[in-house]
């Protein structure tokens, strides 16, 4: 009996990254390779990249230095990178790194197994196209393995916002929606091997439009509700939206639907409306408040998180306490901050630079407030009432560990619950990043 090949992913970025290399892993299964978690036990590794973050070409190229070295040891180790760097740079990524075997795009992982088959025979392969065949169509066929209680499942790909600071319009193309059929066989399939909750991903997935069984497009309120009726899915999640595109539906589905959990994601950039029009947000700051105001309205105790870029080129300490003060009025239970780096090609990278010292500053200053405000609601848990979704054992013996409806960590003290069980707690303690609980009989 042939020995199975092992295939190693190293996943970089978002969600839906996530989410792409768990498919690569499974069309890859069916050519006989089976997942390791050591890259020097491989026979296949793959990079699976992200361009958002600074510099994210250069670490893969410093990455590929390291593997050459193993390639060296193992002269039949094949190396692929994928996902956004990939498909911005193709071609240089195979000039500059020989030790390359493969190169594919997001949009194109679905042709692996035949890029595989050509790497086997000695061939080098690039795949970097906007095919036109649905690439998830392949799915149908992947292997039935057990799931842990929460999965990813994209719904939508692509952004036509072009914001000026952003490569995805470039990297992952125009907004595309898979119809509301194949994402509903998908996520009972999920359920049927033991999904109890679900995040729908895309780059602007509050734009979903997906062809409904009567043929028109439906909005993404639309598929949360088909979503609920599946038995056994009782959690349903999405990220990342847009303001502009939070819908009188979607709106209404958070104070309706009570598989919706009450958590959004919800990123403005920047608190001042100079920076945001420089940014191509096409919003301002009052109306994202006004947003806010509605969602809030529909469901009171939802938690909010956000997205901010510091130092954006031209942003002044005026436009930089717009954010502060933006921030102080929505108070959130989470937000992500970063310093701006330039994306070759996006417009804004062609704009005149903030000093690096006064964005570092900046940043430590906006981190700190959403600091404060994480914890300050974090310490409003103590003492409620939460259902917490377990998901794993604990270090401590009769601990388990999982998340609330709110996706805060929360570790269970005294349970002897099952991973994959939604258990009612009492929060006793918050921690710096969690929740301690007691389970409630």
């Amino acid at each position: 009996m042939t020995a199975p090949k092992k295939l190693f992913i190293k996943t970089y970025g978002c969600q839906m990254n996530v989410y792409d290399s768990e498919r690569m892993a499974e069309s890859l299964g069916e050519q006989g390779y089976v997942a390791t978690e050591n890259a020097a036990d491989a026979d296949m590794i793959l990079l699976n990249t992200c361009h958002i973050r600074e510099k994210a070409a250069e670490k893969v190229y410093s990455e590929l230095g390291r593997l050459k070295a193993l390639k060296a040891e193992k002269p039949d180790l094949k190396i692929g990178v994928a996902g956004c760097v990939a498909q911005a740079e193709g071609e240089e990524i195979m000039r500059r790194q020989p030790a390359v075997d493969l190169v594919v795009g997001p949009q194109s992982y679905h042709r692996l197994p035949d890029m595989e088959a050509r790497v086997r025979s000695g061939e080098k392969s690039l795949n970097t196209d906007f095919p036109e065949e649905d690439k998830f169509a392949a799915l149908e066929s992947r292997p039935k393995a057990a799931r842990a209680p929460s999965a990813f499942l994209t719904v939508q790909e692509g952004c036509d916002k072009f914001c000026a600071f952003c490569v995805v319009p470039y990297t992952r193309g125009a907004e595309s929606s898979r119809p509301v059929a194949r994402i509903l066989e998908e996520a009972r399939d999920l359920v049927d091997r033991g999904v109890r909750e679900i995040t729908l991903l895309g780059q602007n997935v509050n734009a979903y439009h997906g062809m409904g069984a009567d043929g028109s497009d439906k909005s993404l309120a639309e598929l949360i509700w088909a979503l609920n009726d599946i038995d056994g899915l009782a959690r349903i999640r999405f990220t990342t939206s847009h303001p502009n595109d939070m819908t009188d539906d979607l709106i209404e589905a958070h104070g309706a639907c009570d598989k919706l959990m009450p958590y959004l994601h919800l990123p403005v950039q920047s608190g001042s409306d100079r920076i945001l029009k420089r940014m191509n947000r096409s919003h301002t700051a009052e109306s994202y408040l006004q947003v806010i105001d509605r969602i809030r309205a529909a469901r009171p105790d939802i938690l909010m998180s956000g997205d901010f870029i510091v130092g954006f080129p031209e942003e002044t300490e005026e436009d930089f306490q717009a954010t502060l003060d933006l921030i102080e009025a929505v108070k959130y239970g989470y937000a992500y901050s970063f310093k701006y780096s330039t994306r070759p090609g996006t417009p804004a990278a062609e704009r005149a630079q903030v000093d690096p010292d006064v964005a570092d500053d900046r940043l430590q200053r906006i981190q700190a407030l959403i600091t404060r405000q994480q914890q300050e609601i974090q310490r409003d848990m103590v003492g409620r009432n939460l259902h917490v979704l377990v998901e794993k054992s604990g270090r401590n013996p009769g601990q388990m560990v999982g998340k609330s409806e709110y996706l805060h960590a929360v570790h269970i003290d005294n349970s002897d619950a099952r991973v994959g069980d939604i258990v009612p707690v009492r929060i006793t303690e918050a921690k710096r990043n969690s929740l301690a609980a007691l389970r409630r009989k």
